[in-house]
């Protein structure tokens, strides 16, 4: 395993510790209040802005504590009620592994639930499948694994990520069930996060929905940029690299702040020895050639009205009056009517991002880096 300094400290892919996690000192001032006031939370937050890596930092810090147990699962490839089991249950076997006497507990009551084991090819990591005589047997699995979490010696938090992704199963009836047992389950406290938030704030805001009015929120946002600022020069630093204020800056501009482009950007940059604002403009123009194939095949995935809708976002960074005349004339859009079912079709792809203030919504292109590239090639 590779020393601590020979890490490359911009982290794209991965949690590896706090001496790589950059602030959230409020966000994780909430979840702590949260959690000891047995408040349940919903995080809201775009892709690439490091919902995860909060989750996890936090995770971290209880287990430095010491008063609660936590399992992390996310959701984001499952279909159905009985995907959600699955990850569940394989989250809950890698928290607690086979040789610890929790682990054999649990395997003791997989076996009660009549699972079948298998271990996935590439990694070796331990996969379950429940063979389902009824609907009711489901609702039935999903109980017993959470009064298994709930009869743990610490409380648990339990973190749910992609949570959106429950509204689009075809059984009607998820949020209800879960909504019930997290009720009976007093042990139990929740993080539910995901990216798309109109759907999480129908299913948390909706007075017709189970989960109504049963979370507090917390939006995340770009780090503070002097924040992010000191923490990138202090990496460089550490590394024995140099960096001037002149570089950092472009870099947070570059990236608009967001978490993982800002962090790609600086894990290349970090490859260099001395870096100044000519060798960060090299690096991202290298960046933005390495992923042309990609988006190239985006403008094939999409109509040449959407794609010169999206190519004007682009060339704005932002816009709020998404419908006015002077943006429609400017880069000859169409009619009203027209931008609204464009724009509705590039939300739901997740092309373009819609950020909400008290002053109203704005829009942009949802991938920076796809954003830089199409302000440079048009």
């Amino acid at each position: 395993m590779a020393r601590v300094k020979d890490i490359n400290p911009f982290l794209v892919n991965s949690y590896i510790s706090k001496e790589y996690f950059c602030n959230r000192e409020n966000e994780l001032n909430v979840l702590l209040r949260n959690v000891r006031g047995n408040v349940n939370t919903t995080l809201i937050s775009p892709r690439r802005l490091g919902k995860t890596g909060l989750i996890l930092r936090f995770f971290e810090m209880l287990g430095e504590m010491g008063d609660y147990g936590t399992v992390y699962v996310d959701i984001y490839s499952s279909r159905n009620l009985s995907d959600f089991i699955k990850l569940l249950t394989t989250a809950i076997i890698n928290k607690f592994p086979e040789r610890t006497p929790v682990g054999k507990r649990f395997l003791k009551l997989l076996k009660g639930l009549r699972p079948v084991f298998s271990f996935d090819a590439i990694t070796g990591a331990p996969q379950v499948q429940f063979n389902y005589q009824s609907e009711s047997d489901k609702e039935y699995t999903l109980q017993q694994l959470l009064a298994f979490i709930n009869e743990q010696p610490h409380p648990v938090v339990v973190a749910i990520d992609e949570f959106q992704q429950i509204a689009h199963y075809p059984e009607k009836n998820v949020e209800a069930i879960l909504r019930t047992y997290i009720q009976q389950f007093n042990r139990l406290c929740f993080i539910f996060s995901g990216s798309r938030r109109h759907t999480l704030m129908d299913i948390f805001a909706n007075a017709n929905r189970p989960f109504y009015s049963s979370t507090r929120f917390i939006n995340l946002d770009a780090i503070e940029r002097v924040t992010y600022r000191n923490f990138i020069r202090e990496k460089f630093e550490q590394g024995g690299r140099a960096i001037d204020d002149e570089s950092i800056d472009y870099v947070l501009e570059w990236t608009k702040g967001y978490t993982f482009y800002t962090q790609s950007l600086c894990n290349r940059l970090y490859s260099l020895r001395k870096i100044n604002l000519d060798a960060v403009k090299a690096e991202c123009l290298a960046l933005l050639r390495e992923n042309e194939p990609i988006y190239l095949q985006f403008r094939n995935l999409i109509t040449s009205k959407q794609w010169e809708f999206l190519l004007a976002l682009a060339k704005e960074e932002s816009v709020s009056q998404i419908y006015s005349k002077e943006f429609l004339v400017k880069h000859q859009l169409g009619t009203p009517s027209s931008i609204h079912r464009m724009l509705d079709a590039l939300l739901e792809k997740e092309m373009i991002l819609e950020s909400v203030s008290s002053t109203g919504s704005s829009y942009s292109v949802y991938d920076v880096f796809l954003m830089r590239w199409m302000q440079r090639t048009y």
